[in-house]
């Protein structure tokens, strides 16, 4: 079974392989490598601010989104609506433009010139949105019945938590939040709207000096996003594979 999914996987990329080979053909499009080398300490340097900004704006939405999630539930009408708004709003408006708005208006308003710490809050703010959609729905995917019954038994409030509630959450967001993070990779690409030098942001620059290496530098950015990405794309679903419920 194994070796044919390998077959499978590799009549899928010879496929995919052909069909842009044969484009670039018919384009007219040359594809030198040979002056990319020249290129590698930028790309690597981009690579790792990506993966800094990523992790840390993926650290800092996990928080924001649960704390999202507390207020959405909380006795405060006021609290409750604010969180609700706070969801609709980012979740309802591009990434691009949410970008320039912070940055341009509330970041100068604010003296935050420091665009790494604006790009990792920027994406922080946008990924806690989602990210407390998925906690949410984890939590409401829990049946009532056992929150009673812990209650019945006697178990405090952190108890029900700790004991009944944090495991089961746990379980059923993980592949979700896994698949999440490969979002915050791509999109911090959009960051290099406000010039932070990240993979995208690198390979705007080299295009822009050496233009012959336009096609090229594209390829290579994706193949980097793709060493980020599709590791995290395959944790997700091996998770998901892994901790299947019934609901």
């Amino acid at each position: 079974m194994k070796i044919k999914r390998i077959f499978s996987w590799l009549g899928v990329f010879s496929i995919i392989a052909a069909f842009l080979i044969i484009s670039a053909v018919k384009a007219n499009v040359n594809f030198d490598f040979t002056q990319m080398w020249v290129y590698r300490i930028r790309f690597y340097q981009g690579f790792v601010l990506t993966v800094q900004i990523s992790l840390f704006s993926m650290l800092l939405s996990l928080i924001l989104g649960s704390l999202v999630v507390v207020a959405r539930r909380s006795r405060w009408m006021m609290i409750r609506d604010l969180a609700s708004t706070y969801v609709e709003i980012i979740r309802g408006t591009p990434l691009l433009v949410q970008i320039i708005f912070f940055y341009y208006i509330i970041g100068t308003a604010w003296g935050l010139s420091n665009r790494f710490v604006a790009g990792v809050l920027i994406l922080s703010v946008f990924e806690g949105a989602y990210i407390s959609e998925i906690i949410r729905g984890g939590v409401n995917s829990i049946e009532s019945k056992q929150m009673e019954i812990a209650r019945s038994i006697g178990l405090t409030k952190m108890k029900m938590f700790r004991l009944v509630l944090l495991p089961q959450l746990i379980i059923r967001i993980i592949p979700a939040i896994a698949g999440q993070f490969a979002s915050v990779i791509k999109d911090s690409s959009l960051l290099s709207t406000i010039a932070i030098i990240e993979l995208m942001q690198v390979t705007k620059e080299i295009t822009a000096t050496n233009y012959s290496t336009y096609y090229t530098s594209y390829i290579i950015l994706a193949v980097l996003y793709l060493m980020l990405t599709f590791p995290v794309s395959m944790l997700s679903r091996a998770l998901e594979r892994s901790n299947r419920y019934e609901i």
